[in-house]
């Protein structure tokens, strides 16, 4: 178990840090980027939580809101083990594979793969697209489209680190479960928005926005 004592060391002043290999670089090393932005990413969904809870579980006239408790129950635990894996993510990134500890338990493929499991049951209920959806909605919706901006985000990160220290520098599993998950964000999004009944604001592309 991490035992933390003492937050603020002074090292970082000039710039600097520590990886965890203890390799001292630049702050905007592109290691540090990652693992950085994977932590926003986390902080984010932290904020995708605390939104899913405080949409109304009751109506305007007092009446339960069924579907808010059908989205909870979906997806509260669901969530909350994301979190979990990313910070699993972070932590294996600021060391390069081959420096990994050997009682450090790192994500595999049945995490990445569990995402599409749960994407493919969501999409069976979901009408096919004809338009790009703009991120916007309720404050959970709109949060959760930041969300898988900043996932986005990660998987270039991730990839950046890869054209600067070579293919070995991040695990493949590492880049696929990113890349699952902002595509996880997506269809969640979509099947929260019919479960609750929520509009899809559709992108009408400039030509008609004109026409109209």
């Amino acid at each position: 178990m991490v035992r933390i004592t003492k937050v603020h060391t002074g090292g970082g002043d000039a710039g600097e840090t520590s990886l965890a290999s203890g390799e001292r670089v630049s702050k905007n090393h592109p290691r540090v980027e990652l693992y950085g932005t994977i932590d926003e990413l986390n902080s984010v969904i932290g904020m995708v939580r605390a939104e899913l809870g405080r949409v109304d579980t009751h109506h305007e006239d007092g009446g339960a809101r069924a579907t808010v408790r059908v989205v909870k129950n979906a997806v509260t635990s669901k969530i909350a083990l994301i979190q979990q894996e990313l910070f699993d993510v972070g932590g294996e990134c600021a060391f390069t594979p081959d420096q990994l500890p050997d009682a450090m338990t790192v994500i595999g493929q049945e995490q990445a793969d569990r995402l599409c499991s749960e994407m493919d049951a969501w999409t069976e209920n979901l009408e096919p697209l004809e338009s790009f959806i703009l991120p916007t909605g309720s404050p959970f919706i709109a949060t959760m489209h930041l969300a898988r901006t900043i996932a986005r985000r990660a998987e270039r990160r991730a990839m950046s680190l890869r054209e600067a220290e070579g293919e070995s520098a991040v695990r493949d599993v590492v880049i696929a479960y990113l890349n699952r998950l902002s595509d996880w964000f997506f269809v969640l999004i979509r099947w929260v928005a019919m479960t609750l009944g929520e509009d899809e604001t559709l992108w009408v592309p400039l030509g008609k926005r004109v026409q109209d």
